[in-house]
């Protein structure tokens, strides 16, 4: 495997020095092999499912109405005034900018990313299918405010190859920022082909356009603390085990981490994942606990506070959005070139994966009373069981790789964060929705 590779399997869950002895070599060699046979079996694995997905026939097809999958004929771009929007969006302003196409740009972390970059000089380029997995109206208002800000979001799907191809042709991106999949633990019960589809069959088409791009681009894509799944030990660090999946949509981000070793190793790409760890902040994602949260508070409904099994606390590791920013803006600063050309690997390339979070777990009844006091209304609680849908008691980040190869250092606690999310929130949905930019 790259060299990348071995210096993350031998770093110790926290700081500090350590030696690589003969054993640990040995060791590493045997989990080479054993990786290989491994990354074997989920590739054709997840090939199969995607075959399954996208070639049944369309009387067997029970997903007709998936709105990403209709996104593919209803999009229209190209001309010469669609290419002169791209290459202004994507034109570099800094002397040692980067030009990065921004995936999953309207959606919450791809907007705040996409302002980030631009506000510090770099080319930047949006794409978004505006699916209505949740009320795609915010979703419009992030594009507006991005659009003032001078980022351009195209209107298309990543499963669209023409398309993907013809913005490759239009600008030689350095860097691609992907965040688009399809999101959230309990719609996979609903609709599990929108993940297959996203999260596996739209990395796919993206990684491959990567690779036959010349010059191959750098990759940061989302993955998400959910691969650790039903794992008992803390803090969650990036050399645990992930065969444990406790949902559709953490087996979909498992997955994309394996296809991603792929292209690294037979391609030449350069990758690096991140784990992302409960995102919260403004502009945030209605179906998370804290906003809809706020939202019943607000309109005295009760809201549900889970508890574990043996009335266990429920617990997450709740990461502002501005620190998931700082990570992302890290993860492409620290990128190094990928190594292939027309599709052929020349060398090795980088290979990494970190956690981004805020190495805090507060249980979910915490994050209830901090709501309380911010909004100053008492909400309705219903204690109940945590249910059997891919939802796991607790989460905790161990962050010490980032810290030392990233720079990566949160530094909102919840309240402050919270505080801002609702001073966004009231402004938002009281009809600023300008302003609230």
């Amino acid at each position: 495997m790259s060299k990348q590779m071995s210096h993350l399997d031998n770093i110790p869950s926290t700081p500090g020095k350590f030696k690589m002895e003969k054993s640990a070599y040995v060791h590493h060699r045997l989990r080479w092999h054993s990786s290989l046979a491994k990354l074997t079996f989920w590739s054709f694995m997840f090939m199969g499912m995607i075959l399954i997905f996208f070639f049944r026939s369309p009387s067997s097809n029970p997903l007709p109405q998936d709105p990403s999958r209709r996104s593919l004929r209803t999009y229209n771009w190209g001309g010469p005034a669609w290419e002169k929007r791209v290459r202004s969006s994507a034109r570099i302003r800094s002397r040692n900018g980067i030009s990065v196409l921004v995936t999953g740009a309207a959606g919450f972390v791809g907007t705040h990313v996409s302002a980030a970059l631009k506000r510090r000089g770099d080319g930047v380029l949006g794409l978004d299918n505006f699916n209505d997995y949740y009320d795609p109206s915010l979703k419009r208002s992030r594009q507006a405010f991005l659009e003032r800000s001078g980022v351009f979001i195209v209107e298309g799907d990543i499963n669209d190859s023409a398309l993907l191809r013809k913005l490759f042709e239009v600008v030689a991106f350095t860097h691609v920022m992907h965040l688009a999949a399809q999101a959230g633990v309990r719609y996979a019960m609903e609709n599990p082909g929108s993940y297959v589809h996203s999260n596996i069959a739209g990395f796919v088409s993206l990684l491959e356009i990567c690779k036959s791009a010349n010059p191959q681009p750098a990759i940061v894509w989302a993955s998400s603390s959910s691969v650790y799944g039903l794992n008992t030990k803390v803090a969650f660090s990036e050399k645990d085990r992930t065969d444990q999946p406790a949902s559709l949509y953490a087996a979909t981000k498992k997955a994309g981490e394996e296809i991603a070793h792929t292209y690294n190793h037979i391609y030449g790409l350069s990758l690096t994942g991140l784990r992302f760890f409960t995102v919260y902040g403004p502009w945030g994602r209605p179906d998370m606990a804290y906003f809809f949260f706020t939202r019943d508070i607000l309109k005295g409904k009760s809201i549900p506070i889970f508890e574990a099994a043996n009335h266990g606390t429920v617990a997450r590791d709740f990461t502002y959005i501005d620190d998931i920013v700082k990570g992302c803006l890290g993860a492409l600063d620290t990128s190094e070139k990928s190594t292939g050309s027309g599709g052929k690997k020349k060398g090795a390339a980088q290979l990494r994966v970190y956690n981004l979070g805020n190495t805090w777990p507060v249980p979910v009844s915490d994050l209830v009373s901090i709501l309380e006091r911010l909004l100053k209304v008492n909400a309705k609680r219903k204690v109940m069981k945590l249910p059997r849908n891919g939802d796991v008691p607790f989460t905790h980040a161990n962050i010490s790789l980032a810290q030392r190869e990233l720079g990566y250092k949160p530094t909102t606690d919840l309240q402050s964060g919270l505080k801002k999310f609702v001073r966004w929130y009231l402004n938002y949905y009281s009809g600023g929705k300008k302003a609230a930019g």
